[in-house]
C-alpha cells in the first residue's frame, strides 16, 4: 500500500500553526497543529474532546458554516482536522482564529456533553480546552493565508 499524505509530512520539524493537509477537488483538509509532535506534551483527551465539540459547533454556526465539510480531533493529540469545501485560505483561517478566540473564553454549558448526544459525555475539561485553545490564538493570529503550507513554516 502506498504511505498517505499525512504520514509523508516530517513530523520531527512540524510547529504548530494551521496547514494545508490535502487537497480533493474543492474539499481541503487542514491541519490545525496546536502541539509539536513527539515532544512529550500533549492535549490530554478531556481537553481533546471538549475542543472538538466547541468547535464543531463554533464553525457550523459561523458565517462559514456551510462551508465546514467535518471538525475532528487528530488521535496523537496534537491538534485537529478541518475540512472546508467551497473556502478560500484566507476565509478558513479566519474561521479557525474567529473560532479560537470563542473557545479561549467560552464559559457555558459544553455543546453536546449530554448522555443522549454523545458516547462520552463526562469526558470533558473545560479549564484545560480554554487553556488549550488560549495558546494556540496567538500562533493563528501571527498567520496569513501565504504560510498555510507545510514549507512555508519552516
Amino acid at each position: 500500500m502506498e504511505r498517505i499524505a499525512s504520514f509523508c509530512v516530517d513530523h520531527t520539524t512540524l510547529l504548530p500553526g494551521m496547514y494545508l493537509s490535502r487537497q480533493d477537488g474543492e474539499v481541503k483538509t487542514w491541519d490545525v497543529r496546536m502541539k509539536r509532535p513527539n515532544q512529550g506534551d500533549y492535549l490530554s483527551p478531556a481537553a481533546a474532546h471538549t475542543i472538538e465539540h466547541l468547535f464543531a459547533t463554533f464553525a457550523r454556526n459561523s458565517r462559514f458554516g456551510d462551508h465546514v465539510i467535518y471538525v475532528g480531533p487528530m488521535s496523537c493529540l496534537t491538534g485537529f482536522y478541518l475540512l472546508t469545501q467551497g473556502l478560500t485560505d484566507q476565509q478558513a483561517l479566519t474561521l479557525t482564529t474567529e473560532a479560537f478566540a470563542w473557545m479561549a473564553d467560552y464559559d457555558g454549558p459544553i455543546p453536546g456533553a449530554s448522555e443522549r448526544e454523545c458516547g462520552n459525555y463526562r469526558l470533558m475539561d473545560l479549564p484545560a480546552a480554554r487553556a488549550a485553545c488560549a495558546a494556540m490564538l496567538p500562533v493563528l493570529q501571527s498567520l496569513d493565508a501565504d504560510q498555510l503550507r507545510y514549507e512555508a513554516r519552516r
